[in-house]
Parts: C-alpha cells; sequence; structure tokens
C-alpha cells in the first residue's frame, strides 16, 4: 500500500514553545493578586525566559500574544506590567459575573446531584456567627469566598459558562479578595452565601438565581461606590 499524500507542514520547535510559554505566562497571570497593591505589577523577561527554560524569542511571542488579550501591556522604558482594570471596567465585569454566576445558579438547580450542592456547604464549615466570625479570620475566609464563587460556575457543568467566567476571572477575583476584608461587607457575605446554597438545595430555580444574580451585584455595587478607597 502507498503512503498517503497528506499535506503537512513541519512543526517549527519555536512555535510549540512559543504556545507553551503563552499558556504558562497566562496561567500564571490568571493567578495573581494583582489588586493586592497599588504598585504595578511587573514582569521580567529574562527572568521568564530563566523561569521556563526557553529562550527570549518565544518569550516575546508569548507576551505578544498576552498583549493582544489584554492581560499585559509593554510600557516603553518600563517593561512588561500586567494590566489592571479602572473602576468602571471592574464594575462591569462585576455584573458580568453576576449575570453568568445567576445561569449557573439556575442550572444547578435542575441537573447538579444533591451531594454536589450540600458539599458547598463544606467552604464554610469552619466559619459561623457565633463561635467564629468570618471578619476574624479574613484571610481564611476570603480564600473559602473565592472557591465557592468559582465551585458554582464548575457546578453547572457549562463549558461556555466556565469559559467566559475565565476570561475575567482574574480582576472579579481580585476585587472580591479586596472588599471582603472591608467589615460591612464580611458580615452579610456568610449568610448570603448560605442562603444560596439553601435555594439550590431546595431546588428553587427562581430564588437560587436571584439570590446568586444579587449578592454579586452587592459588590459590583460597594466597588462603585467606594472603588477609590480599597487602596487606601
Amino acid at each position: 500500500m502507498a503512503d498517503a499524500d497528506i499535506a503537512i507542514v513541519r512543526i517549527a520547535p519555536e512555535t510549540s514553545f512559543k504556545n507553551k510559554a503563552y499558556e504558562a505566562l497566562k496561567d500564571a497571570i490568571l493567578k495573581m493578586d494583582i489588586y493586592s497593591t497599588p504598585e504595578p505589577v511587573m514582569l521580567d523577561e529574562r527572568a521568564l525566559s530563566e523561569r521556563l527554560g526557553v529562550s527570549r524569542t518565544p518569550i516575546r511571542e508569548a507576551i505578544a500574544m498576552l498583549e493582544q488579550d489584554g492581560f499585559v501591556k509593554t510600557v516603553p522604558r518600563r517593561g512588561i506590567i500586567v494590566v489592571r482594570r479602572t473602576k468602571t471596567e471592574i464594575v462591569d465585569m462585576i455584573r458580568a459575573w453576576a449575570a453568568l454566576e445567576s445561569m449557573a445558579a439556575r442550572l444547578i438547580t435542575t441537573t447538579a446531584r444533591k451531594r454536589d450542592i450540600s458539599a458547598l456547604r463544606d467552604f464554610f464549615k469552619d466559619f459561623d456567627l457565633k463561635n467564629r466570625l468570618p471578619q476574624d479570620h479574613v484571610e481564611e475566609y476570603s480564600k473559602a469566598n473565592i472557591a465557592f464563587h468559582q465551585a458554582l460556575i464548575s457546578l453547572s457543568e457549562s463549558p461556555t459558562l466556565i469559559d467566559m467566567t475565565n476570561d475575567i476571572l482574574l480582576h472579579v477575583r481580585g476585587y472580591r479578595q479586596l472588599t471582603i476584608g472591608r467589615r460591612d461587607r464580611t458580615a452579610t457575605s456568610l449568610p448570603e452565601h448560605l442562603a444560596i446554597i439553601e435555594a439550590l438545595e431546595a431546588r428553587d430555580t427562581e430564588l437560587a438565581e436571584k439570590r446568586a444574580r444579587d449578592h454579586t451585584l452587592g459588590l459590583a455595587a460597594y466597588v462603585e461606590a467606594h472603588g477609590q478607597e480599597l487602596f487606601t
């Protein structure tokens, strides 16, 4: 039998390295807490090359891709800066997250298994409003808060919702972390989370959707009102 005549182009090593560098850098950026300080978060091309074990050419190509995606910006004589959004942009992103998360809640009430919904309570099992207040353990509670919201999206089992929230996760998560330490936010956070879970467990689609949406819209309203104070 004759070999099939397939029109195929040899893969250039640089292309493979470029894509791998892009994925590695994007993943690292998405895990950053870029709003924890008012100072810009800088990336060093040489350091990235050494950390990833590749030449600077694929790093430059990956940076160009990340810049096109809006994750970084190259500033002359300063270097590579991880892009932070304005208060107006953040509020818009949080509102978009509210819409996406409320749809996730709707889907969860119709498709998720009972034990998976009940497992959402595990995020808050170490906190209560009498003996272990969230505001007394802010760092620990903040991690639980972020994990809960990501779990809601994941539990929807909607690849589209997951992809759409991934695009704004870096910024929405950053502002959740910034605001959760504010006492007026922390005091209402736990009861609202538990209320969402209760509606999900009851399979009350409309109520679960409303509670999830209102909870995140509350964050949007808070950032809109107090955004300028968050770094002071």
